[in-house]
């Protein structure tokens, strides 16, 4: 089960093969029920997850009670709420399994003894917080600067994986559109 978590580091960081083995020593595996959460909105985030199987989403709850879906994470993906990772404060999202699911989970507890028996942790770890830091950056120029349609084209051609995986009323929510006009535009084609 570790194997894709080892493949997807070595891609990014020097690993060996007895530093893998300290490495899944400090991780667990978690099978996630399709609408599990693995955070739910009021609680600390104490645990950041490497997607092995499955899709997930990010979302708060707004003011008006709808759900806004802020992120997906689906295999090879980190998805946690860093900032409630890192500083312990309440987080005000969730993350909720799409489909039947498998994690590989870094607990806090275990982080920095993962540091200090692999630093080359700290730059793999360093690469994937620019990767998502940019993600985030070019989710707000979209957001500003194109339409919902042109929004969905995008993604369509650059994340085709999404738009066929998660339902309809979850990608709307992302994309910041109805349902109904997502329908609308999938009809289009």
């Amino acid at each position: 089960m570790f194997d894709s978590i080892v493949t997807h580091i070595r891609k990014h960081a020097g690993l060996t093969d007895a530093e893998a083995d300290i490495l899944t020593s400090l991780l667990t595996v978690r099978d996630v029920k399709k609408k599990e959460h693995l955070l739910e909105a009021g609680k600390v985030c104490t645990e950041y997850y490497f997607v092995a199987e499955g899709c997930f989403r990010m979302y708060l709850v707004t003011a008006k009670g709808a759900e806004q879906v802020i992120q997906f994470g689906i295999e090879d993906w980190w998805i946690n709420d860093y900032a409630s990772y890192k500083t312990g404060l309440p987080s005000g999202y969730c993350i909720q399994a799409v489909e039947k699911a498998k994690v590989i989970v870094l607990d806090k507890k275990n982080e920095e003894e993962m540091f200090t028996r692999l630093p080359q942790m700290e730059r793999y770890f360093r690469r994937v917080a620019e990767k998502a830091y940019s993600a985030q950056l070019n989710r707000i120029h979209y957001i500003f600067n194109l339409s919902g349609e042109e929004q969905y084209h995008l993604m369509n051609s650059r994340h085709p994986q999404f738009v066929q995986r998660v339902p309809q009323y979850m990608l709307a929510s992302f994309l910041g559109i109805t349902p109904e006009f997502l329908s609308k535009l999938r009809a289009k084609k």
